[in-house]
This record gives C-alpha cells, sequence and structure tokens, in this order.
C-alpha cells in the first residue's frame, strides 16, 4: 500500500510543483539559454532502481566536459568548472527541479536514496551497492540534506578529494541510506521534504538528528 500512495503522491506533487513552479522554471531557462555554454538541461546516466542505469534531468550547471576535468565527479568549493549562474542553481537546489519530469516518468521519487553515477555508486561499500536502490531514487534524501554542502567536506579535508569520498563520505552516506530503506513511510518521506526546505533556508541546521533520533551518528569529517 505505501508503494502505491507513494507513486499517487509523486505523480500529484510533481505535476502541481510543475505548474507551479513554471515562473521559475521558465527564467531559468532562458538565462541559461542566453549565458554560460548555451546548454539549459544536463542529461547523464545514473545508477536507479533496482540498479538499473536511466537518464537524470538536471539543469545545466557545470562545463559539458566536467566529468573528465579536475576531480570528476566531485565538486568542490569555488571549482572552476561552475558556470557562474550554475553558483547560484546548486546552492537554492534549484538545479534539481528538472527531475521533476523523472519522477513523472517514474524512474525517480520525490523522495529517495540519491542516484549517483557510476563512478560514486562503486565508491559505496559493497553491501549498500546491493541494497541502496532496493528503492527508487529521490529527488531529495537524507543523503541530501546530511550532506547538502559536500563541496565543503571535500574542500576542507586534509586528504585528497577522491580519499575523503572513498574513506568517509560514502560509508556514511550508505548508513543514510541504509537508514532510510529501514524506515521510509510517507511520514518519513514528507518529513524529509519539510527538512529539505529548511536546509536550504538555514544550511547551518542540525534539526534532522532532533527529528530523525534513530540517524546513525554523524562521524568528524577530516
Amino acid at each position: 500500500m505505501y508503494l502505491l500512495l507513494k507513486r499517487l503522491v509523486d505523480l500529484i506533487v510533481a505535476f502541481v510543483a510543475l505548474l507551479v513552479l513554471s515562473p521559475i522554471l521558465i527564467p531559468v531557462c532562458i538565462l541559461l539559454l542566453l549565458t554560460g555554454e548555451h546548454e539549459v538541461f544536463y542529461l547523464q546516466k545514473r545508477v536507479g532502481y533496482k540498479n538499473k542505469r536511466f537518464q537524470i534531468w538536471k539543469f545545466a550547471t557545470m562545463l559539458k566536459n566536467s566529468p573528465n576535468m579536475g576531480t570528476g565527479s566531485l565538486t568542490l568549493r569555488g571549482d572552476s568548472r561552475v558556470l557562474p549562474m550554475g553558483k547560484f542553481l546548486r546552492k537554492t537546489k534549484i538545479n534539481e527541479l528538472p527531475q521533476i519530469v523523472n519522477v513523472l516518468i517514474g524512474n525517480m521519487s520525490l523522495v529517495g536514496p540519491r542516484p549517483q553515477m557510476e563512478v560514486d555508486f562503486y565508491r559505496y561499500p559493497e553491501h549498500i551497492q546491493e541494497v541502496i536502490y532496493n528503492a527508487k531514487p529521490g529527488i531529495t534524501g537524507i543523503g541530501s540534506i546530511v550532506f547538502r554542502d559536500e563541496e565543503k567536506i571535500l574542500s576542507e579535508s586534509s586528504m585528497d578529494a577522491t580519499e575523503c569520498y572513498i574513506k568517509q563520505i560514502a560509508p556514511y552516506k550508505g548508513k543514510l541510506e541504509e537508514w532510510y530503506l529501514e524506515n521510509r513511510s510517507l511520514y518519513v518521506d514528507f518529513l524529509l521534504i519539510f527538512l529539505t526546505a529548511w536546509v536550504i533556508v538555514f544550511p547551518e541546521s542540525n534539526l534532522q538528528y532532533k527529528l530523525l533520533r534513530n540517524l546513525p551518528e554523524k562521524p568528524k569529517f577530516y
């Protein structure tokens, strides 16, 4: 019943969001068309439900060849591959809104584990790779909320960005997504949508650890 209701909520909210957010989405499309590399959308192969690959929709915020430049799939603070307008879109998470299309298609949900590029998927511990996408990937989720400023962690780490991701971020992110799989419900989904909006407005907040008391303990990042 949960999955049926979740799909129904996904369709209703995605359709309404597309209408309500069109006054934001249309100007963003026009501005992207007029600036940067004149690309509006960026389609990228990601790992999705049951580990099947699909194309994710995002607003173009980085140079087209970014995956083959610098730190590859990982983005750092002040990353030169991020276009000027892309910085704002990424900070406000507006760059993720085209994934409403993915929700309508049915290969994503509003809430779920974030879909990763293959290179980052294989950075999860093996036991996480086997289960993480037993739920459809989401536009937002507990991993997105806790790691809302992943760029800062990677940039301030004493380790190389890739090493920091493999040794510190991926294991904890995997635990968070495991937590979601074990605790998912419509109530938790609505709570995670609320927390997503909350941390955009209050980026330093740790409200998720107060509202979701059984979350895995957050490690220190070095």
